[in-house]
């Protein structure tokens, strides 16, 4: 029987979520669930200095955002606990010197300012560890450590020879055993360093597929090493592909916050909807096998496969980010639309209430981030200050003097009408164009232009007037006639 697919996203809780790592855990996921396996979540936190407050509860608050649902983790607990780093130390020590015990690792007493000095006149190691400590006589290992002098535990790398690895995406990858330092496996504090206590928890939890970028393909070397050192067996490899980002000038460079948002969190705010941030990063090197491009997180996972996984640097385009937005907000019921785009009706009109199924109307076909509901709305808040001239259309036949008619006649049935409804204000207006003997447009431009003072508006005449009530729409359409003289 095959093994259990076992994935695992091991963030370090730095404070916010960015695409790249986004990525990283939906395909881990994608790859656990399209093989019927398991997705770990566990929370690596051993680097102190880079750890922010609150960063843990951001990690999980967007896996929710977006429906991926691990299977084991610091919050639901699972068979191979505990899932937070920090909370492992005792673990690593273990290892560590069980390596050291079997001549494979060895304490390092060097000073910061050996290592640095070391760094700076780079020499024959070029910068790195010249493996000062690696072979100190055993007497003089026991009297430093009986001393109290702080120490590390480095790995005992191979000095000749070369070390290959297969990934799945890339194919072999080989590095010489000479450009491999002497690694850290524990800091002088107690703590693992990041690619040890990694090889420790993957076997531990039993991980079958390691998914990270292509910017740890060099070092994926050094956790072979470990696997080996240990007799451990090596899970398999996947790595993902660069996510770039436009420049100016039409070239790519790796996507920075130059090119625009990168977190998550930063995306929601600008009106990207958190399925279709995670529809989209899917496809961010990764290809389906037909040419879909719009997928519901279980059809990602029914039509998820590896071999879909591409070598080549994927670009994050953000006007196809906004595209795919608009075909979600399209795609919606109107009563979703309405629900989800609540809280920016709100910012226009946050006292009273509206027909808001006639915003959903005219603004659902419109709308391709719902951030710019607000600013689209803007002049049903407050009237724009609008030249006269907006009055004056050819195409609908309006001039200065017949739109003043126009109003005149449309004022008082307007101010007439036994109810304020869409059906209503329509009805009323395509009555009163036969009587005064113009086409449609003459009579709705001057009160559309009346009505929202900008010549281009979600939503025509009777929208804009049934969503500004009976008292506004009469206010407005009596100081468009002042302003034609009338």
């Amino acid at each position: 029987m095959p093994e259990k697919v076992r994935t695992r996203f091991a963030p370090s809780p730095t404070g916010f979520m960015h695409v790249g790592n986004l990525r990283t855990a939906l395909f881990e996921y994608l790859i656990a669930k399209s093989n019927g396996g398991d997705f770990v979540l566990r929370i690596e936190d051993t680097d102190r200095e880079r750890y922010v407050e609150g960063a843990v509860n951001v990690i999980y608050h967007t896996l929710e955002q977006v429906g991926i649902k691990h299977d084991e983790g610091p919050d639901i607990g699972g068979e191979y606990g505990p899932y937070v780093q920090s909370e492992r130390k005792e673990i690593y020590k273990k290892y560590a010197e069980q390596l050291v015990k079997e001549g494979k690792a060895y304490y390092c007493f060097c000073s910061k300012e050996r290592l640095d000095a070391l760094h700076e006149n780079k020499g024959e190691n070029g910068g790195g560890y010249d493996r000062h400590c690696r072979n100190l006589p055993k007497e003089e290992v026991e009297r430093l450590l009986a001393a109290g002098t702080p120490y590390v535990i480095r790995q005992k790398m191979p000095t000749e020879g070369s070390t290959t690895f297969n990934d799945v995406v890339y194919g072999p990858i080989t590095i010489e055993n000479k450009e491999l330092e002497d690694q850290i496996l524990l800091k002088s504090d107690g703590f693992p360093t990041y690619n040890f206590a990694n090889v420790i928890d993957d076997h531990l939890m039993k991980i079958t597929h390691v998914v990270r970028g292509c910017e740890y393909l060099t070092s994926t070397p050094k956790y072979n090493l470990l696997y080996e050192a240990f007799g451990w067996e090596v899970p398999t490899y996947i790595h993902l592909p660069l996510i770039m980002g436009k420049n100016a000038d039409g070239s790519v460079s790796k996507l920075s916050k130059r090119h625009g948002s990168t977190g998550f969190e930063d995306l929601v705010k600008e009106g990207y909807l958190p399925e279709v941030i995670v529809n989209y990063i899917a496809l961010l090197g990764w290809c389906p096998k037909d040419n879909r491009e719009i997928f519901t997180l279980d059809e990602l996972i029914q039509n998820f496969s590896i071999d879909g996984i591409s070598k080549s640097p994927a670009v994050f385009d953000y006007e196809k980010l906004q595209w795919l937005n608009g075909e979600y907000l399209r795609a919606m019921t109107p009563e979703e639309f309405t629900r989800r785009a609540m809280p920016y009706y709100k910012e226009v009109f946050p006292k009273d209430e509206r027909p808001w199924d006639v915003l959903t109307m005219i603004l659902q076909p419109r709308v391709t981030r719902l951030t710019d509901i607000p600013e689209m709305l803007g002049f049903f808040r407050e009237l724009p200050d609008y030249p006269v001239e907006l009055f004056v259309n050819k195409k609908s036949k309006t001039t200065l003097e017949n739109s003043a008619d126009m109003l005149k006649a449309a004022i008082p049935v307007l101010q007439n009408l036994p109810e304020w409804t869409l059906n209503a204000i329509h009805d009323s207006m395509m009555d009163l164009v036969p009587k005064l003997g113009v086409k449609n447009g003459t009579l709705l431009w001057p009160v559309r232009i009346a009505a929202s003072g900008q010549l281009v508006t979600p939503g025509g005449a009777f929208e804009i007037l049934c969503i500004l009530g009976r008292e506004e729409s009469l206010r407005r359409l009596n100081l468009g006639l002042k302003k034609l003289g009338a």
